[in-house]
Parts: structure tokens; sequence; C-alpha cells
């Protein structure tokens, strides 16, 4: 069975992105964007909330950029061939290689989990990433732990109570201090 991954960018204090609504602090060196790009190379299906579908539009395009150097092209192309199924309320369309979500988070994860295909199901955006833990449905988090306090915004893990026992399956730290901490849920 697939797995369903959680995984973004975060500060050391826990937010992906800050008070202010931004997340520079996340801009990946060559070596992060190598390890994000060769992640992404596993990804069967990317499920999105509305405001990350829109942060990634940008990649639905870019190739067309002249700046864009080879890593960022290969990115780009695994991108955009990869498929989405985006949640909100107010699109009523989506562009690229994305669709609509018919039904609820639960539903689309079911219904990928069932399609023929490899590759895992990546949730991105806190609060679709917060429905799919309230309901159990989350088996590892991703974590790319920046070493930057922000002080508030919007949290990586989700606030509810229910206790998660995780196992952790995989650290490394990058040349730029930034740790990737990968956690197995224990069910």
């Amino acid at each position: 069975m697939r797995d369903v991954t959680y995984a973004m960018s975060v500060s050391l204090d826990g937010y992906i992105v800050g008070p202010d609504g931004g997340f520079d602090w996340t801009v990946p060196d060559e070596e992060v964007f190598r390890f994000w790009t060769d992640e992404t190379r596993q990804l069967g299906a990317h499920l999105l909330g509305r405001r990350l579908y829109e942060t990634m539009l940008y990649w639905e395009t870019a190739d067309q950029d002249p700046s864009l150097d080879d890593a960022q092209l290969e990115w780009t192309a695994l991108w955009k061939s990869l498929p989405k199924v985006v949640f909100s309320t107010t699109l009523s369309a989506v562009q690229g290689n994305a669709r609509l979500a018919t039904g609820s988070l639960a539903e689309e994860i079911e219904r990928l989990r069932a399609e023929p295909g490899e590759g895992d199901i990546a949730i991105g955006g806190a609060t679709l990433a917060a429905e799919a833990a309230a309901s159990g449905l989350i088996d590892e988090y991703r974590a790319m732990v920046y070493p930057v306090l922000v002080g508030g915004g919007i949290p990586f893990f989700p606030q509810h109570e229910r206790r998660v026992e995780l196992e952790l399956v995989e650290t490394r730290t990058f040349n730029s201090r930034v740790v990737y901490l990968r956690h197995r849920v224990t069910r």
C-alpha cells in the first residue's frame, strides 16, 4: 500500500511560515534542493491545499524562464508531470497535471491507494496535513528543519489532542546546517 507522507520545511521552533506569512528562510541551497528533487522522484501523487497550490503554480510554467539552471529545470519537469489533487472550496479550476478533489481527504487517499502505480502520496500544507493527522492518515512525517526561530506563524505539526508515537527512520545534516528528520508513525 502507498504511504501518505507529510514533508515540509520548518523552523526550529516548529513553523512552516513566520507570523508575517513569510518563508524566505526556507530557500534551499543546492544540496537541499537536490535532496528535495530526489524525494519528489519517489512520489506517485501530491495532495495540496489551495494556498500551497497557488504558491507552487510558478513551477507549472517555470521551464519558460531562461534564467533557470539545469537542476531547476529538472525539478520543474518532475513537478509538472506529478499528478496533483487540490483541495479548495474557492477554486473552480486548476492547471497542469492537477485536478480538484471530488471527495473528502480520506476518500481521495483511499482512491489513490487503490489505483495502480507506485510512489508515496505526499500531503502539502499545514491545514490539509492537520486534517489528515486528525484522521490518522499520515504514515510518515518528514521535516527539513532550518536553524532559525521565527516566533510564530503556521505550525508544522497539527494541533490536536491525540498522541502519536513515532519511530525515527532517517536523519541527515546538510552543509547549510539544515537537518532532515524522517519519522514513521507506529501503529
